[in-house]
């Protein structure tokens, strides 16, 4: 058996070689950026999170800063929050109950 593999192998090696092929390593492009440079970069422009314009770096910091402060909370309708109660109730049954 393993004098099959090694004769197996030993003609798939000098196939390769024979047919010109040879073993190459990949290596990107030389143009290409490296990640450690990328991630050192700081980025000066940036999208809304609304609308998808292009922003510079102060106007995507006071629309955050403006998303962030709500005078308001969120209100869920009296519905929404009495089937998330029963759904929590439900959750708390199955975990004692679990069939």
């Amino acid at each position: 058996m393993y004098r099959k593999l090694l004769s197996f192998g030993i003609g798939i090696s000098l196939g390769l070689a024979s047919t010109g092929m040879q073993v190459t390593v990949a290596l990107p492009p030389p143009e290409d950026i490296p990640e450690e440079v990328l991630r050192t970069e700081i980025i000066l422009e940036a999208r809304s999170p609304l609308d998808g314009q292009p922003l510079s770096a102060a106007e995507y910091a006071q629309l955050e800063a403006q998303i962030a402060k709500s005078s308001y909370p969120p209100q869920l309708s009296s519905q929404i929050q009495q089937l998330i109660f029963l759904l929590n109730i439900r959750k708390f049954f199955t975990i004692l109950f679990p069939f």
